[in-house]
Order: C-alpha cells, then structure tokens, then sequence
C-alpha cells in the first residue's frame, strides 16, 4: 500500500527471474512494480487463501518445517499443494488478508513483509526489497501492508 521509495508504481510479489529464466529455487523478493502483467508478478488469489502466479502453477510459500514458519523466513515459489521430501507445502501457502493490508500466514502470527532497503537490480531504474515473514504485530505497517489490483 505504501510505495516506500517508489513513488510511481511501487512493490509487488516477485518471482526472481525473467523469461525463461525464472528461478524458483530462489527466495521471492518484492521488486518494483512493472507497467503491465508480466508472468512472474501476476498473481491470482484463491478462495484458500493461496497467492497462486498462474503462468507457472506456482504458489507463495512460506519457508518453513514441520507445517511451521518462524519470523524471518523467506517466501519461496513451489508447485501448489506441494508434498515432497521436507515440504508439505499445504499449510505453508494459506494467508489469511486481514483488513489493515496485513497478510498473515494462516494462523501463524506472521504478516508478508518487506525489508527496510532497497537496491537496484540489473537495470538502474529497477529496485528490489527482500521478502519475508514478520510477526504481525511487530512488522511497519508501510512495509506489510498490501493491495491486489489489475494494472494499468
């Protein structure tokens, strides 16, 4: 909701990468805004709670074991509903979206957040933030506070 230090379009959920070199072995970061839909910031949410990037059936998970997350831990792009050696990824994707713009990871007390700095990517004009989870109640309200919506 607050466009921190990019008065003119802002973060959004970002899967690192581009074309057909997107990573998802890589934490997600929040990365500036770009004008359009690109496959790797558009993202669907599910009546589970799930933030889904339909081009590559891909979910936002949480970075967790056990079906547990701690403060601090990254957001991963994996295969939604995910069941593999030490990922059962069900419980790691459900958010709930809280009223404020907070979105907490269902019934954990961690809200998605982003970091204090920002750096420039590959291109000058480009920023990123790193992307984690806080606990709610700690997290700035500038920097856990989200909005959804189609781009110009």
């Amino acid at each position: 909701m607050d466009n921190l230090d990019r008065p003119n379009d802002g973060y959004c959920l970002d899967i690192m990468g581009s074309g057909r070199y997107v990573r998802f072995d890589m934490p997600m970061t929040a990365h500036n805004c770009k004008p359009g839909l690109y496959h790797d910031e558009a993202v669907v949410i599910e009546p589970e709670g799930r933030i889904r990037f339909p081009a590559y059936n891909a979910c936002a998970t949480v970075a967790g074991l056990n079906k547990k997350a701690l403060a601090g831990a990254a957001i991963m792009p994996r295969g939604c509903g995910e069941r593999s050696p030490f990922l059962e990824a069900d419980n790691l994707q459900k958010f709930v979206f809280h009223g404020n713009g907070q979105i907490e990871l269902e019934n954990s007390g961690l809200c998605l957040t982003v970091g204090n700095e920002s750096e420039s990517t590959f291109d000058d004009t480009h920023r990123w933030r790193a992307l984690f989870v806080q606990h709610c109640e700690k997290a700035k309200l500038t920097h856990s506070q989200w909005i959804f919506k189609i781009p110009n």
